[in-house]
């Protein structure tokens, strides 16, 4: 994906970005990058005021990039107000980094349901039981909400989907690969959506 030099030209890179970014993200995978899927989603409140936290890719494809959680929790407070999102996907072991900007939608609770049933049956009932991002008065009301859980849902009855839990999915509306050079001259291109598809633009470093 790079010529003789070890540098990343427009001539190696894909047309669209989701085959690019499939590209890069199976690559890391193969190559030893551990939990590939792991990337820092970044919202902002209305006002501008941002956060970022590490969340796990679940899916990704022409429609965009999903991932779950609790709807009560900050991430989701920020999305539901601002719906503009960026996420940031870091891979040392290729020393490649891709970022991801666009706006962000639940997901259907269809597909939050099917979801949520592949999870194993403690991280079930960890969605139930996490108030996220409230406070928590101690670890032992945690394992106490859990307990209880677990004589309210037994493992071979299954546990249904939370009503405040469920994905997102963001739909890119750009996207940059970067790619580490010598001496801090690192490749770096940036797709970006037209009404008549994508255009790639070379970056500076």
């Amino acid at each position: 994906m790079v010529d003789s030099e070890g540098y990343l030209t427009a001539d190696d890179l894909a047309a669209d970005p989701l085959e690019q970014f499939d590209r890069w993200f199976r690559d890391a995978g193969r190559r030893g990058q551990m939990e590939v899927e792991s990337g820092c989603l970044s919202t902002a409140t209305t006002i501008g005021v941002p956060s970022g936290r590490i969340v796990l890719l679940k899916g990704y494809g022409p429609d965009g990039y999903t991932f779950f959680t609790n709807y009560t929790s900050r991430k989701a407070a920020e999305l539901e107000a601002n719906p503009r999102a960026a996420l940031t996907f870091y891979w040392p072991a290729v020393s490649r980094q891709v970022r991801v900007e666009g706006t962000a939608a639940r997901v259907s609770r269809d597909e939050s349901r099917s979801y949520f049933a592949s999870r194993p049956y403690e991280s079930r009932l960890a969605a139930w039981a996490s108030k996220q991002s409230s406070p928590l008065g101690s670890r032992e009301l945690l394992d106490e909400r859990i307990a209880e859980l677990k004589k309210k849902y037994l493992e071979t009855a299954g546990v249904p989907l939370p009503p405040f839990w469920g994905g997102y999915r963001i739909v890119p509306e750009a996207l940059e690969f970067w790619q580490q050079g010598p001496n801090r001259l690192h490749d770096r291109f940036r797709y970006e959506r037209r009404p008549d598809g994508w255009t790639i633009l070379r970056l500076n470093p």
